[in-house]
């Protein structure tokens, strides 16, 4: 009787078998973090210190301004310049127009004199040339002149004598009429005198710059030549 030969349960060590394959790692399931909700409060902290020490330093470069304003105005009092017209002259201020108003002319010509006064003792002003304006008491453009710049020093007075102040130009029937009612005044025409010009300020070692001023003074009195309202056919 043969005998059977049975395999055995294992494979030999030689055997040229493939291994079993690997089984890939676990991975943990992906949980979401609230990376939000981390961020908020800090930023929100930061802007709310960042505004504060904003507003903290603006109140504080006030304070120092204000502080520094009182201290300069107890220690140098300013004062506005002063300016005025002591005399006035009209030599010529004629309005001519025709029957229907059609046609109406205005040729003036004034002489004034012009003061300036700085009451100050520590600030001095360095103008430029003025531009004088005249008007009538209604707004009426009657001439214009020019008066040099100059630079008014420390309580000092600057007079211009002999300002020649100009016009020709034609008027609306609404200019004509306001100026005709001024003309029959036996109180003479009111004027207004407006000086244009820019001006600098100078305190001790500090400068401004250069700003624009005007000049306006009122209720001065024009004595109007006779024969100057003229009618032409």
């Amino acid at each position: 009787m043969s005998d059977r030969v049975f395999p055995a349960s294992k494979p030999a060590a030689n055997s040229t078998a493939p291994p079993p394959p690997a089984k890939p790692p676990l991975r943990p399931p992906y949980r979401p973090q609230p990376h939000a909700r981390r961020h908020h409060r800090p930023r929100r902290n930061y802007c709310c210190c960042c505004c504060f020490w904003t507003v903290l330093i603006v109140l504080i470069l006030a304070l120092l301004a204000a502080i520094a304003a009182t201290a300069l105005y107890v220690l140098y009092r300013p004062h506005r310049p002063s300016f005025s017209i002591p005399s006035l002259r009209t030599h010529r201020l004629n309005l001519t127009s025709s029957a229907d108003s059609s046609s109406n002319h205005l040729a003036t010509l004034f002489n004034l004199t012009v003061t300036s006064k700085n009451p100050n003792s520590h600030i001095t002003f360095s103008y430029d040339p003025f531009v004088i304006s005249a008007l009538s008491s209604n707004d009426v453009f009657l001439g214009n002149g020019t008066v040099p710049g100059f630079f008014s020093d420390k309580k000092n007075q600057t007079v211009f004598k002999n300002v020649v102040v100009s016009g020709s130009s034609d008027l609306d029937t609404d200019s004509v009429t306001s100026l005709k009612s001024d003309l029959k005044k036996k109180s003479g025409v009111s004027l207004k005198i407006q000086l244009d010009t820019k001006v600098k300020v100078k305190l001790g070692k500090l400068k401004s710059k250069k700003v624009g001023i005007r000049v306006t003074c009122e209720g001065i009195k024009g004595e109007v030549p006779k024969g100057q309202v003229n009618q032409l056919g």
